[in-house]
């Protein structure tokens, strides 16, 4: 048994060393030929580059979608009014529909089972507030206290308004984080109070930072989260005025949590059915189902992946016909070196491995490069452009990967090639 040990140990030795002596030929072919190695390695860098950079750039971009759908709250159902400031366009719908209102509120909460938290929502938009923001204006947001859990939102300091503010009308409020930066910049805001059109509330908490978006995510308004100023619902419907009321519907959002996630798909079915029932068939209303969103995002980006494969291997393409094409080239320069080697004992395997060493070489070092350049251009992006972009250990991989396939593939045609030549005729070769 030792002897059958030793015997595969001597040959995994042998193996290593020839392993490493045609490593150490090709990189001293490599430098004794530093141009045309480099040139042979641009399509490879450049491929790496660009597949690592895209997919960078497609992986920040799903991951800051997916984290804004999921904090739109996976167990969530938002109901979302198609508001118009077009009085003629607003009046030729509502003598349809009576648009969202707090009736159609009443009904869903009811009728829906497993609803754990629900609250309606009325945004309006002022038209001063005081003291002046240093940014752009917050929206208000009338809400029950139950959104607080159903939003998921964390008070950096203070409370959020009770049910007896809700019931009362209260004039208090709570500040998302831009709202009271660009209101009251660094100092304390719990106890100040801040005019809204013309109702004065006193300042009770502030919200830590929320994920934000300047697009509209799935149906859902463009509403920069951390620029909210929230009240309880009864003031913003009997404190506030609202200078476009005549155009607005009662409410403009309503909100439920279910406690069963598995139950949403017939939850939103049967909101639906209401919706169209009480508004006879207008389209002035869109249901916002998270849970579905963050499914069909998984699967986009699953797809995504797929396509960014198809690019990779497209992309390398390129870099691996140059690796072959020099590697041919090699051969005719190096016909005596080969009959040499076959003239004093090389086999055949040996000249193979000899060149599919120095394709790999040229694919290794091109793809390393291709990496490093990749990472600095997904970051520049993201300085310049201002994008989130995530270089994860999966893309470099998969560009590495690739480009290491693509250097052995196309390099094993030239090494076969070379493999053959007849020893007596490569001596003689000039």
């Amino acid at each position: 048994m030792s002897v059958l040990a030793s015997e595969r140990r001597a040959i995994f030795v042998s193996a290593t060393q020839a392993w490493g002596r045609d490593a150490e030929l090709g990189l001293n072919n490599l430098l004794v030929h530093r141009t045309r190695s480099l040139l042979t390695m641009l399509g490879m860098i450049f491929g790496v580059a660009a597949v690592v950079a895209m997919l960078s750039i497609g992986a920040g971009a799903r991951q800051k979608v997916m984290a804004l759908i999921e904090q739109m709250g996976v167990r969530n159902l938002i109901v979302e009014a198609k508001e118009t400031l077009d009085w003629q366009a607003h009046n030729k719908m509502r003598k349809t529909s009576p648009g969202l209102t707090l009736s159609d509120f009443r009904v869903i909460e009811a009728d829906l089972t497993g609803v754990i938290a629900s609250t309606p929502r009325k945004r309006i938009v002022p038209s001063k507030v005081i003291p002046k923001p240093q940014q752009e204006i917050p929206t208000l947001y009338g809400v029950r206290p139950s959104y607080q859990q159903i939003a998921r939102l964390q008070l950096l300091e203070g409370s959020f308004f009770s049910d007896e503010d809700e019931k009362t009308g209260a004039p208090v409020c709570v500040l998302g984080s831009a709202a009271k930066w660009s209101i009251f910049g660094t100092s304390r805001a719990l106890g100040e109070y801040v005019k809204v059109n013309e109702q004065w509330f006193r300042v009770i908490g502030v919200v830590n930072p929320q994920l934000s978006s300047t697009a509209p995510v799935a149906g859902a308004p463009a509403v920069d989260s951390n620029n909210i100023i929230y009240v309880p619902l009864q003031a913003a419907m009997l404190r506030m005025e609202d200078s476009y009321s005549e155009n607005r519907d009662e409410i403009d959002g309503i909100y439920a949590e279910l406690g069963d996630e598995s139950k949403i798909p017939t939850a939103a079915q049967l909101t639906r059915a209401i919706l169209d029932s009480s508004h006879h068939g207008a389209d002035d209303f869109s249901i916002v189902v998270p849970a579905e969103l963050l499914a069909e995002q998984k699967r986009t980006e699953h797809l995504f992946n797929v396509v960014m494969v198809a690019i990779a291997a497209i992309s390398l393409l390129v870099g691996g016909i140059g690796i072959m094409n020099i590697m041919l080239a090699s051969i005719l320069e190096r016909t005596r070196e080969i009959g040499l080697r076959r003239a004093v004992g090389a086999r055949q395997s040996d000249i193979v491995r000899q060149f599919v060493v120095e394709a790999t070489m040229i694919s290794f070092v091109g793809g390393t490069i291709g990496v490093m350049l990749g990472f600095i251009i997904s970051r520049a992006i993201a300085w310049f452009a201002g994008w989130s972009t995530v270089v994860t250990f999966g893309s470099i991989a998969l560009a590495f990967l690739v480009s290491l396939s693509v250097g052995l593939v196309f390099g094993i045609y030239p090494a076969t090639k070379a493999a053959r030549l007849d020893p007596v005729e490569a001596i003689r070769y000039e």
